[in-house]
């Protein structure tokens, strides 16, 4: 069985039209502070320890935040949540400026970035949930591959912005122009119109306080994790997610060490690779669409992540600076391929009232362990050089992908078809017929 074709087209749908605006303005305020709150800390403080600690915060606060933000998806409104989360990033943001006008306090930055850090977790898991409520099943993929577009757009214009004004009016400004994006994205959420999300039967009495027989949030929390574990494509799909995130989160630093120690230019050239390298983000949400229709997920997902381990292992065999930004951008091609068929296939497989804990399960697990493999990857680039790192690492890619071929993610499955299997595995349907 196949994905029954879409009625309409993606752009005559007026609500999807508003999502990706108001996706934009939300990732573009999330690039504003990335820039913003280190330079305001460095400015402050003259401390790049405080910068980490404030970056660190922001990480533990992320990862703490997703591993409930799912049961809140699943359990309250999704689009309430996500305006919550924009005007609790408005008000938090704009605090500062008001604040800096009279004095700089560093402890108000190191309890408003965590709670935006939070804030943000939440819309994330949460904007996930709400891509199937707007558009059509066979859309899925189409819809991601413009949102992960328009998010490389705000996430390349955003820090170059955010530079520019904090370079004219100081790093305060910039986090005021930033707090009023993520006021015009609330607003905008007002204007779609979201499908309700379908409900296994008997489920109606589960919600917040109603009744003796209600699910306890520790089950609905793991319920996301016996989701992932049950499925037959999910279940190794994160594990090998898991093994590439650890081997990859760091590759980001060993290019800009590779550039700047290794090869001896300055931060200007940095940039410059970096930014070769979006092209590549770019590339991704053209073509995903055309490769998930013509290969099925499997191969395209397994083709994806070769290619990353290919152009990560040549990456230490070059020290020509326009080949390492083709090489970025190969890298950053193959990894949104990958994670747009990925976030794709889960939105198309996991019933609508279980996506928030399954999506939220799914990042906690493989994102846990990206900040130990950076760790490692930095560590071993500084004591053993990154050409032997980088050659190490590309080649555990290529294995993690070649793995993918002996399990389950290689089978061509209908979104439907795959569907209807996990419904029967879902732990609402097994307390149901018990």
């Amino acid at each position: 069985m196949t994905d029954p074709a879409p009625t309409t087209s993606l752009w005559s749908n007026r609500n999807y039209r508003i999502f990706v605006v108001i996706q934009t303005l939300s990732a573009l305020g999330d690039s504003f502070s990335f820039v913003a709150i280190p330079l305001l800390v460095l400015h402050s403080t003259g401390s790049v320890v405080q910068m980490g600690l404030v970056t660190g915060l922001t990480g533990v606060a992320s990862i703490v935040t997703g591993l409930f933000a799912g049961v809140i998806a699943d359990r309250f409104d999704r689009r309430g949540l996500m305006m919550l989360s924009d005007m609790a990033r408005c008000l938090l943001y704009g605090l500062i400026p008001l604040v800096w006008l009279f004095a700089t306090p560093m402890w108000l930055i190191y309890t408003v970035v965590p709670l935006t850090g939070g804030f943000a977790m939440l819309f994330q898991v949460t904007y996930v949930t709400v891509v199937p409520a707007i558009v059509e099943p066979g859309q899925i993929i189409r819809a991601n591959a413009h949102l992960y577009g328009s998010y490389a757009v705000a996430t390349v214009g955003g820090p170059a912005l955010a530079g520019l004004v904090a370079a004219a009016f100081g790093p305060v400004a910039a986090l005021g122009i930033d707090a009023v994006t993520f006021a015009v994205s609330a607003g905008g959420l007002l204007l779609v119109q979201l499908r309700p999300t379908p409900r296994p039967a008997g489920s109606e009495g589960q919600g917040p306080g109603r009744g003796t027989e209600r699910v306890r949030v520790r089950d609905e929390f793991l319920a996301g994790f016996r989701f992932l574990w049950a499925h037959p494509v999910l279940r190794p799909l994160t594990v090998l997610l898991s093994l590439f995130i650890f081997l990859t989160h760091g590759m980001t630093d060993v290019i800009i060490f590779r550039v700047k120690e290794d090869l001896g230019h300055g931060d200007g050239t940095v940039g410059y690779v970096l930014s070769a390298g979006t092209v590549g983000t770019f590339l991704a949400s053209f073509l995903v669409a055309r490769l998930r229709k013509g290969l099925g997920f499997g191969s395209s997902w397994i083709g994806a992540v070769t290619l990353a381990g290919v152009a990560v292992a040549c990456l230490g065999l070059t020290g020509s600076v326009p080949v390492i930004g083709a090489l970025s951008a190969a890298m950053l091609l193959a990894t949104g391929v990958a994670g747009i068929c990925s976030m794709s296939l889960r939105q198309e497989v996991t019933p609508g009232h279980l996506l928030g804990r399954v999506t939220a399960a799914f990042w906690t697990t493989h994102y846990s362990l990206g900040p130990l493999g950076a760790a490692a990857v930095t560590a071993a680039a500084a004591g053993f050089g990154v050409a032997e790192v980088c050659l190490a690492v590309g080649a555990g890619v290529v294995c993690v992908a070649l793995s993918g071929t002996l399990t389950g993610i290689v089978r061509d499955r209908s979104p439907e078809a795959s569907l209807r299997t996990a419904e029967a595995q879902s732990p609402e349907s097994a307390t149901e017929t018990a």
